[in-house]
């Protein structure tokens, strides 16, 4: 049936830079934040076309509270019996080996096996990732919003149990085989992300917490890791500038659009640095400083006197908290024009 929703390209126009196969992944959390543990996780094997190849599920065990049952439907008695992370961590791997990492908002589920793969001392061997919600902007394809319901019933592709890592995942591969095969009939080029392994210092106040970018901080610095404290100064990352036009400021109770100036101030719960990956992915620019041309205020310390937080009440710029905004996230407006 999806055959039918989509030309496949012919063998002579498959883009040859296109990945040589893909590891489809779901993982269901107890929560967002970055001590959250993974409870369960499933990846569908893909070929270079798309083509299932296997796939495979496990709960994970993870050692505290699962977090929101009502959602993914796992509650402590039936992860009691279920391996530990350290234990599947080598299958998982032979999974994901040599494979772009294929995930509906793949900054998450990457991070969140970066740093499990962190706890348990190992490296995940993940290179590239590729974001759905980027692709199907890339595709243009008309959806009401870019929820994976909506990219399945696109393709229609037929939800059993949502929030259950195995069909999530099958549903993200069955709509990412046409979504794949769209872009290579189109000569699309993939949105393809790298993905920097994560390390994981020894606890302490003087330790950067898991998720910094190993060595990315150089070495000899603070701390037993060779990053920076946790909450000191750290070196901006240099990003690719936002290829949308900045929009103005945003109006609370609308969405947020592609091309909107967000700066950041105080603690979040997700690291910081994923969660300015999160913004960029969604087509939005993220501002080091806030000026009058600053679109919007994340943080959760509305009453904190930091400059950035001075500077949006004398300029009129909104703020809103890390949960909102992670909200508005989900549904981002396309670039006028696009």
């Amino acid at each position: 049936m999806l055959e039918d929703l989509t030309t496949a390209a012919s063998p002579a126009s498959w883009p040859a830079a296109y990945p040589q196969g893909y590891a489809v992944v779901d993982v269901e959390t107890t929560g967002l934040a970055r001590d959250d543990r993974i409870i369960s996780a499933a990846v569908y094997r893909l070929d270079a076309r798309g083509e299932v190849e296997d796939h495979w599920y496990t709960m994970v065990n993870p050692e505290r509270d699962p977090g929101p049952v009502w959602i993914h439907g796992l509650t402590s008695d039936m992860l009691e019996g279920a391996p530990l992370f350290p234990e599947i961590a080598e299958e998982f791997a032979a999974r994901l080996d040599g494979r772009v990492l294929v995930a509906h908002n793949a900054v998450f589920d990457w991070s969140m096996i970066a740093r499990e793969y962190a706890r348990a001392e190992r490296e995940a061997p993940v290179r590239q990732r590729l974001c759905t919600i980027a692709l199907a902007k890339e595709l243009g394809l008309p959806l009401p919003n870019h929820k994976l319901e909506s990219l399945a019933a696109h393709f229609g592709v037929v939800q059993q149990r949502a929030h259950h890592a195995l069909d999530d995942a099958r549903v993200l591969a069955e709509a990412f085989r046409p979504s794949l095969r769209a872009a290579a009939r189109d000569g699309v080029r993939l949105p393809l992300l790298e993905c920097l392994p994560l390390k994981e210092w020894s606890s302490g106040p003087a330790a950067p917490r898991i998720g910094r970018q190993a060595g990315g901080y150089g070495s000899g610095g603070y701390g037993s890791g060779g990053g920076y404290p946790s909450g000191s100064w750290r070196p901006s990352r240099k990003r690719p500038a936002c290829p949308y036009p900045n929009p103005g400021r945003y109006e609370p109770g609308k969405p947020l659009k592609q091309g909107m100036r967000v700066a950041f101030s105080g603690d979040t719960s997700v690291d910081r640095e994923l969660l300015e990956d999160r913004a960029v992915e969604a087509g939005l620019h993220v501002a080091t400083s806030l000026s009058r041309l600053t679109s919007l205020l994340v943080t959760n310390d509305p009453d904190a006197g930091t400059s950035k937080v001075v500077k949006a009440r004398q300029f009129g710029t909104p703020v809103i908290d890390e949960a909102a905004f992670g909200q508005l996230l989900r549904d981002v407006e396309p670039a006028s024009g696009n």
